[in-house]
C-alpha cells in the first residue's frame, strides 16, 4: 500500500529541500574543507535535477531562497547557472563552457536574426581563438545569430544545449540549428542578438585569453570589436552595432542586459534626430517609476518641446540586486545629457505598470504627467518597427 504524501513546509519537494539545505550549508560555511563538501553534493543534486529535465525544482528552490534572509539564494543560483552552462557534466573527461557574444543593436528597419554561412563561422571562429580563447581550446559555433526569443528557455534547455554543442566542439565540429519551429522575433528599435559557442578544454585548463599571462579583457575586447566585429556586420545592414566581450553564457547575457540599456537611449535619440528631424537639443524626456508591488522599472518618454504627446519611449529595467535605494533617475539622466538631449524632467509619481490593451506597448509618461502611448506622427511611421524598445 502507498503511504500517504507527506506535505512539506511551502509544498515544495524533496529535491528542491534538499537543494535549499545543501545552498544554504555552503553560504555559511567557514573554510574552503567545508566549502568542498557542499559544493561536491550541491553540483551532482542540481546534474541530476538538469539530466531529469526537471525545471520546476530548481525554480521552486530558488522562490524558496528569494528574498529571505538566507544567503543561499545566491550561491544556489550561482551553481545552478554554472553547471547549466557547462552542460551537467555530461563531457566528464573535459570542461565545457557555453559562451555568448552579445551584438547591441538598432535600426529603423528589420534587426536580422539569422544563419551563419560556413565562411562566416571560420572567419568567426579565428576571431574567437586568436582573441577570445586560450590556446589548446575546442570549439563548437552554433550556426545562427538568435534573438533574445530564440535562445534555450529555462536551465534545463540550456544544460541540453551546452552538452550538445560541447559534444561537437570535442568532435570538431559547429552546430547546427534547426530554424523551422523557431519563434517569431518581436522587432525593436534596439536589441540584442546572439551568438552562441561551446568551448571545450582538458580539466582545470585556461578557457579564455585573458587567463593566460600575457592577456587581458580590455585587449580582447577591442580586438573582438574591430575584428569579430567586421565579420558580423555585414549579416546586419542598415543597423548600428555595439559588440559586447564574448564570455560564459549567463555573464554575457547579464553584460548585454545592462549596457542595453544606456545603448537603447542612445539609439532612441539618434532614431529621432534622424525620423523628425530634430536634433537632440528640441527633444525633451520625461523620467517616470513603474511599479507593482516594488519599483520594477523606469519608463523614459520622449517628445519635442511644445508638445504634451509622447512620440517615442524606452524602457529602463532593474536588473538584478537593484532596488530603489539605488538613484537610476540620475543615471537615466546622465546618459541622456550624454546625448545632448535639451530638457530632462523626473515624475516622482510612482506609475502601475500598464500597457497597451491593443498592441501590448507599454505606457509612457509625457510631460504633463500622465501616462500614454507613444506615437510617432503618421508620416513618419512607415519604416519604423511597431514595437519600440
Amino acid at each position: 500500500m502507498k503511504r500517504p504524501r507527506i506535505k512539506r513546509r511551502g509544498g515544495i519537494g524533496r529535491l528542491a529541500e534538499q537543494l535549499v539545505w545543501l545552498s544554504s550549508g555552503l553560504a555559511e560555511s567557514g573554510c574552503r574543507v567545508e566549502d568542498r563538501f557542499w559544493e561536491e553534493r550541491l553540483t551532482t543534486t542540481i546534474d541530476t535535477i538538469l539530466g531529469d529535465n526537471d525545471e520546476d525544482t530548481l525554480n521552486a528552490a530558488l522562490d524558496r531562497l528569494f528574498g529571505s534572509e538566507n544567503p543561499g539564494y545566491d550561491e544556489l543560483a550561482d551553481h545552478i547557472e554554472s553547471r547549466a552552462e557547462s552542460g551537467a557534466g555530461v563531457v566528464p573527461e573535459h570542461d565545457i563552457l557555453l559562451i555568448a557574444a552579445p551584438v547591441l543593436a538598432w535600426s529603423r528597419f528589420s534587426i536580422p536574426a539569422t544563419p551563419l554561412s560556413a565562411a562566416t563561422l571560420a572567419n568567426l571562429r579565428v576571431h574567437l581563438q586568436a582573441h577570445i580563447l586560450a590556446s589548446n581550446t575546442q570549439l563548437a559555433i552554433a550556426d545562427f545569430l538568435f534573438s533574445p526569443d530564440q535562445l534555450p528557455q529555462g536551465y534545463c534547455a540550456t544544460a541540453g544545449f551546452s552538452g550538445l554543442a560541447g559534444r561537437a566542439a570535442i568532435s570538431g565540429q559547429d552546430l547546427h540549428i534547426e530554424t523551422a519551429d523557431m519563434p517569431e522575433t518581436t522587432q525593436f528599435l534596439s536589441d540584442t542578438r546572439y551568438l552562441l559557442a561551446v568551448v571545450a578544454v582538458r580539466k582545470g585548463e585556461a578557457i579564455f585569453r585573458w587567463q593566460e599571462p600575457d592577456g587581458s579583457r580590455e585587449q580582447a575586447l577591442a580586438q573582438w570589436r574591430t575584428q569579430g566585429g567586421a565579420c558580423l556586420a555585414p549579416l546586419m545592414p542598415g543597423c548600428v552595432l555595439e559588440f559586447v566581450l564574448p564570455e560564459a553564457y549567463f555573464t554575457a547575457s547579464r553584460a548585454a542586459d545592462k549596457g542595453s540599456r544606456p545603448y537603447s537611449i542612445r539609439a532612441s535619440v539618434a532614431f529621432l534626430g534622424a525620423a523628425l528631424d530634430a536634433p537632440a537639443p528640441k527633444l525633451v524626456a520625461v523620467i517616470a517609476p513603474f511599479r507593482d508591488d516594488e519599483i520594477e522599472e523606469y519608463r523614459i518618454g520622449f517628445t519635442l518641446h511644445g508638445r504634451e504627446d509622447v512620440l517615442h519611449g524606452v524602457v529602463w529595467p532593474l536588473l538584478g540586486a537593484e532596488d530603489e535605494a539605488i538613484d537610476v533617475p540620475a543615471e537615466i539622466e546622465t546618459v541622456l545629457r550624454e546625448c545632448g538631449v535639451g530638457e530632462v524632467r523626473y515624475l516622482d509619481h510612482r506609475f502601475p505598470l500598464e500597457y497597451c490593451e491593443d498592441c501590448g506597448a507599454p505606457m509612457y509618461p509625457s510631460p504633463e504627467g500622465e501616462i500614454m502611448h507613444a506615437e510617432m506622427p503618421e508620416d513618419q511611421t512607415e519604416q519604423v518597427p511597431r514595437h519600440l524598445h
